[in-house]
């Protein structure tokens, strides 16, 4: 109470100098706010306000970082700088960002964290009062602290969130609501638009059948994971349900489905804090993107306190949270996802005003990230947990969004028997070759040598999974763990679009397998580009292998996205079906590379490993890069892929977009414009 009194004054008094006044007393205008949303909340009073006052309420919570208005927003580093100067523009920015996450913590009832981020800024304020100004020092040593002192709250909160299913804060949104009624989708906390409001009007539109065939095929592919990969699902009793807002009907009706299987639904939002945060990417259900440029522009956040003891600190906290909830732990199957496309494409803005990693950072977070990924895999063991995948389009793809959808619904229920026979056919000619040899045409330069695995015992081994639309919806791909020794070339894609980031003339270069030069066209400097991709594709890693190589076989997948000119807003998920696909960084197998893995005909693949991932054996530390991210040369690019034999002989598989090895042409018809069959 003594805080908020504090922060109440900091919107009337003169205690601060301009520009700094205008800055704090907006600032604690939000936080009072938050605080009579938490109050309302608290006392059911959100449950019965209309949908336009609701609509109002969630407009004025996000407003201030919308494009139309993040020019003038404290939100945004440029502004920040441009108002407050380069000593305190970009760390203002920073608090000012950190404070947003009361909006989630008022609707969840998280009283501690809101406190605490009330200290913050009294602390920040202070500083300010003085007659002298505060040094940068002095407040970024401010925000270090307290970043690091709570991470035992923040860091386990965390940790608790993934495995711990009493935490049912959305799960009682999806199964007590009214789904039919729209203000359920404001009691979430999360920005909601048109988009969410049309799809869950779309979801509510249709038959019980086709939602429970939308259910079924998700939450059987994760069932399925298990049986293929020889896991076993009695062990576990909870599942990770991801989803965007407006697939609630949906939702609901694969949680009964996995609670007849015996899991519990853990269900938690993408995080908003940045000490929880990775980059741009969400993990965890959201809504609406407020402004995706407000996003980039925090992405390294974490430079303001990213050290080695700060390092030390997280995975210490880290240990104690994964030690506490190890028995919740262990009995976590792991993620079922349900990602969306159609939403209109990004490509960001570059600010100098933003954070960025120093090199000695990116460094320390490759670290920590890897040191964190094998604490997770100590008490969620890969070779015992699986997941699934599965993607829809959003209204936001356009007019012809039902029709779109329901192509989506029939390209995700395929008959997979047709395409893990045809595939076979394929995955027989590459177990023939000593590598595999893909060429682009037109203005695509890829030219890239992939080296497989030598086969000991061919009637029993094989090179290639048959993906056949378990864990990873569509069917539609064979995929191999190249070795690295011999595998190199250029890779090229004239336009792609990698975890909601738009990449144009995406060039990589690679050498035994390692990712060596790299470029696009996205930015007027060659040091932004490299840049770009540093930080988003390697992960600011120095370099990354070439972790999978796969070839796609969807073509109906691909006809459809011709037909209704969405090849651009496709998810990887589909896209990487439609073409060859080459994934940078950890192999397909990650963690469970010593789980024996068959293909129906009773092969075992036996490129689960290369030779960066095998040095798990000596060092696990060196073995795991933490990052898998697929790019795919789209059919029209591609010239060729063969097999190169032994003795020079080839096994050409396609050539100009169309396949031509013997007994897989039917996969041809779609892009002729009858069905594959």
């Amino acid at each position: 109470m003594l805080a908020m009194e504090r922060i109440s004054d900091m919107q009337t008094e003169n205690s601060t100098e301009e520009p700094f006044r205008e800055y704090f007393r907006k600032t604690a205008s939000f936080v009072v706010q938050m605080q009579k949303l938490y109050e309302k909340c608290a006392d059911g009073g959100l449950k019965t306000c209309s949908l336009e006052e609701l609509q109002e309420l969630n407009d004025s919570l996000y407003e201030d970082i919308l494009p139309e208005h993040y020019g003038q927003s404290y939100g945004n580093p440029a502004y920040a700088v441009e108002k407050l100067g380069d000593v305190h523009g970009r760390i203002l920015s920073f608090l000012y960002t950190e404070l947003r996450a009361m909006i989630v913590y008022a609707f969840e009832q998280r009283l501690e964290e809101m406190v605490i981020l009330k200290e913050l800024l009294i602390e920040v304020y202070n500083c300010f009062e003085q007659e002298e100004l505060p040094s940068y020092r002095c407040v970024q040593q401010i925000l270090y602290w307290f970043v690091s002192d709570y991470s035992e709250l923040t860091v386990t909160r965390r940790i608790r969130e993934g495995v711990d299913p009493s935490l049912d804060f959305a799960v009682k949104i999806v199964m007590e609501s009214d789904l039919t009624d729209l203000r359920y989708l404001y009691q979430y906390g999360e920005y909601i638009s048109e988009n969410e409001l049309k799809m869950a009007e779309f979801m509510n539109g249709l038959d019980e059948a086709v939602i429970e065939k939308l259910a079924s095929v998700y939450t059987e592919g994760y069932r399925m994971g298990f049986i293929l990969g020889r896991k076993d699902l009695s062990k576990k009793k909870t599942v990770n349900i991801r989803y965007t807002l407006g697939f609630e009907r949906m939702i609901r009706a694969a949680i009964k489905n996995f609670r007849a299987m015996g899991l519990e639904p853990v269900i938690y939002r993408a995080a908003a804090e940045s000490i929880n945060k990775r980059g741009v990417q969400r993990i965890g259900y959201f809504g609406a993107i407020p402004n995706k440029q407000f996003d980039y522009d925090h992405r390294a956040d974490q430079a303001v306190y990213l050290d080695k003891p700060f390092a030390e600190r997280k995975l210490g906290v880290l240990r104690t949270a994964y030690e506490t909830y190890k028995e919740l732990a262990y009995v976590h199957g792991g993620p079922a996802c349900v990602d969306i496309f159609g939403e209109q494409p990004f490509a960001p803005e570059s600010k100098e005003e933003s954070y960025r990693l120093s090199e000695k950072q990116q460094q320390l977070l490759v670290t920590m990230n890897n040191e964190g990924s094998q604490v997770i895999n100590r008490y969620i063991k890969g070779d015992e947990r699986s997941f699934t995948i599965i993607a829809f389009p959003v209204p936001e793809i356009g007019e012809n969004f039902p029709q779109i959808f329901e192509e989506v619904v029939k390209i995700n229920t395929l008959d997979y028997i047709l395409y893990r026979d045809l595939q076979k056919i394929m995955i027989d000619a590459l177990d023939q070759g000593e590598a595999v040899h893909i060429k682009g045409r037109g203005e695509n330069r890829t030219d890239l040598v992939v080296q497989l695995h030598r086969l000991t015992d061919p009637a029993h081994q094989t090179n290639f999974e048959n993906c056949v639309a378990d864990v990873n919806i569509p069917v539609g791909e064979v995929f191999t763990s190249p070795v690295l020794t011999g595998t190199k070339g250029t890779l090229e894609v004239g336009c792609v679009y990698l975890d909601g980031l738009c990449y144009r003339k995406l060039h990589m270069e690679f050498e035994d397998g390692m990712v060596r030069n790299y470029t696009c066209a996205n930015f007027d400097t060659e040091e932004e580009n490299q840049r770009y991709i540093r930080e988003n594709v390697l992960f600011h890693h120095d370099t990354l292998p070439l972790g999978e190589f796969a070839i796609g076989t969807n073509t109906t997948a691909y006809a459809a996205a011709k037909k209704y000119g969405i090849e651009g807003l496709l998810p990887i998920l589909i896209a990487e079906k439609m073409g060859p696909h080459f994934a940078v960084g950890d192999t397909c197998y990650s963690w469970a590379e010593d789980t024996a893995v068959y293909n129906f005909d009773g092969k075992e693949i036996i490129a689960r490993d290369n030779e960066v991932s095998i040095q798990r054996k000596e060092d696990v530390g060196k073995a795991y890069l933490g990052c898998h991210t697929d790019i795919t040369i789209p059919y029209e690019e591609l010239g060729s892929i063969e097999v190169l034999c032994e003795g020079g002989r080839t096994i050409p598989i396609i050539r100009d977009g169309r396949f031509v090895l013997p007994g897989t042409e039917a996969l041809n018809g779609p892009l002729d414009g009858t069905a594959f069959r």
